[in-house]
C-alpha cells in the first residue's frame, strides 16, 4: 500500500477534516482516505461492463453460438 504525505496543509482545512472526521465516526487518515478515493474512483462513476451490457441491450443483443467445443485437445510435442 502506498503512502502519501501532504505538505503544507493549512491547519484551518486539518481543523475541518478532524471535525468531518468525528461526524463519521472514523480517524482523520481514514476521513482523508474515503475523500481520495471518492474523489478519483466515485461510486457513480459508469465501469465498462455495465456499459457495453447496455449498449448490448439497447441493440437488441447478439445471437451468439457459445456452444463450447468438447473435443480433446492434443497435448504439445516438444522433440
Amino acid at each position: 500500500m502506498s503512502v502519501v504525505t501532504v505538505r503544507n496543509l493549512p491547519e484551518e482545512t486539518h481543523r475541518a477534516l478532524k471535525l468531518r472526521a468525528a461526524r463519521h465516526g472514523r480517524s482523520t487518515e481514514a476521513e482523508i482516505r474515503e475523500i481520495l478515493e471518492e474523489a478519483v474512483r466515485p461510486k457513480t462513476r459508469l465501469k465498462i461492463g455495465s456499459a457495453l451490457a447496455t449498449f448490448g441491450q439497447r441493440f437488441g443483443g447478439l445471437d451468439l453460438d457459445v456452444a463450447r467445443d468438447q473435443t480433446p485437445t492434443e497435448p504439445a510435442v516438444f522433440e
